[in-house]
């Protein structure tokens, strides 16, 4: 069984059991968040295709950490104008495990 969930405005393919890192969610560490945006549901080899979600279906996580990425260098300059400018960013994310998935 799998399902096609939306977080973050990305998709997912996700089963149980599966470890994902998703844009930052506002959830402490360990608890859990439902996740009702889901756009379809394979189960038994049948596929359900919402329009646009799945009516009733939701996909259980927990929360394991929240963090930063790696650091990404945004380095902007103009050729023969003596402009530069170097900035850093490190995007925030969650990593979950999809527990259960209800459909």
């Amino acid at each position: 069984m799998y399902a096609i969930i939306e977080t973050g405005g990305k998709q997912y393919r996700v089963q149980e059991g599966d470890v994902l890192t998703i844009e930052k969610l506002d959830v402490a560490e360990g608890d859990t968040v439902e996740i009702t945006s889901v756009l379809a549901v394979s189960k038994d080899g049948k596929l359900t295709v919402g329009t646009p979600t799945v009516s009733g279906a939701k996909a259980v996580a927990k929360v394991l950490a929240n963090g930063k990425g790696k650091k990404i260098i945004v380095f902007k300059y103009k050729a023969k104008k003596n402009y530069r400018r170097k900035q850093g960013h490190r995007q925030p994310f969650t990593k979950v495990v999809i527990e259960k998935i209800e459909a």
